[in-house]
């Protein structure tokens, strides 16, 4: 399916005679099957800092891990701060650097939905424009800096998920057991996921989603986020009321890969899945209002249809022979991580 050259699997680490990394988790994702274990399974080395602030209101989260993340600083004293994504971590992160006047990067800048009642859209503008490096995985998000007047410290690499999905994908075949478990047959089945905000803080809206998902008429899988379990047992809504999708628990990262590649057809709220169907071919239909991965919207393996039942219904038809005739490496060449490496070097010889 994926043909590029295997990415290396830690390019910071493989470097570790010239830089010394000092990885902080926050403990924002704080249940225990979506975040030791992705630690585990994608051989990250055991956190030297974890901070535990768990689960709270933006703001609460958000003050709490600057707090902790400035003492993190104060005491570790780095040349650079690097920040990852969209998350109240990322946030938080970037800003205790700012303001202690350490260089910041980040890594999947540019990226926008253009709707700011999004978290993480409000997340990605203020890391951006508080940034020294801006490392982007798209031509598109090249512009979306330069149309807001930041030209400076801004590089195309690709997306470090490629070089994620490269690397892995090959273990998670050999070491997955996920259809066994769950006795799927290849290409036999719907997936989906559901944890953003908007759709699970209305439970109207959410309460609609399940529905539609469960009448496809197609099998549906559904690893299932502890803040939609949440709105589940609020509202009762047990496996017996959604007959249609299958509610399994949270999977890991390399048995979801073995999910996402052999899938029909994916239906996510997610941006990361958005973008690993893509690199799998997988005809992939969006449950948001809009989506900041557009280059999958454009190439038509991505559909984006909010959360209306009948355009969901017929877009997941439609999704079943959905194969454009062409197919495009939108996200580099699977050595992201290397070019970052190498520029974060050369931008060093020269301060």
């Amino acid at each position: 399916m994926i043909s590029k050259a295997i990415a290396k699997h830690n390019t910071l680490a493989e470097n570790r005679d010239r830089i010394i990394e000092v990885i902080v988790h926050t403990g924002q994702h704080y249940d225990n099957n979506m975040s030791r274990i992705f630690f585990d399974e994608l051989e990250i080395p055991k956190p030297d800092y974890d901070l535990r602030v768990g689960s709270h209101a933006h703001g609460k989260q958000t003050g709490m891990m600057l707090d902790r993340i400035e003492e993190v600083l104060l005491k570790e004293d780095p040349d650079w701060v690097f920040v990852y994504g969209d998350t109240n971590s990322t946030l938080a992160g970037a800003l205790a650097a700012a303001k202690l006047h350490i260089p910041l990067a980040h890594v999947e800048a540019g990226l926008r939905s253009f709707n700011k009642r999004m978290p993480e859209e409000i997340n990605r503008i203020l890391t951006d424009h508080i940034s020294t490096l801006l490392f982007c995985p798209t031509d598109r998000a090249v512009e979306n800096l330069k149309g807001e007047g930041i030209e400076e410290g801004v590089y195309n690499v690709g997306d470090v998920m490629y070089d994620s999905a490269l690397y892995n994908l090959m273990r998670a075949e050999e070491r997955s057991d996920v259809f066994n478990r769950l006795g799927l047959p290849t290409k036999g089945y719907f997936l989906s996921t559901l944890h953003r905000q908007e759709n699970t803080d209305d439970p109207e809206r959410l309460i609609s989603l399940l529905t539609v998902l469960s009448n496809l008429g197609h099998p549906v899988i559904m690893p299932i986020h502890p803040r939609t379990k949440k709105v589940l047992l609020d509202y009762g809504l047990s496996n017996e009321k959604l007959k249609g999708l299958r509610i399994i628990p949270p999977v890991s990262y390399l048995d979801m890969l073995v999910l996402e590649k052999n899938a029909r057809v994916i239906l996510t709220d997610s941006g990361g899945v958005q973008k690993e169907a893509y690199f799998f071919k997988v005809p992939c239909i969006t449950l948001r209002d809009e989506t900041e991965w557009v280059e999958t919207v454009e190439s038509g393996w991505n559909r984006v249809v909010g959360s209306d039942q009948v355009k969901i219904r017929d877009t997941a038809e439609a999704a079943i022979s959905l194969y454009p005739n062409s197919y495009k490496d939108l996200y580099g060449d699977g050595k992201a991580s290397e070019k970052i490496v190498e520029i974060l070097f050369q931008v060093t010889k020269t301060c």
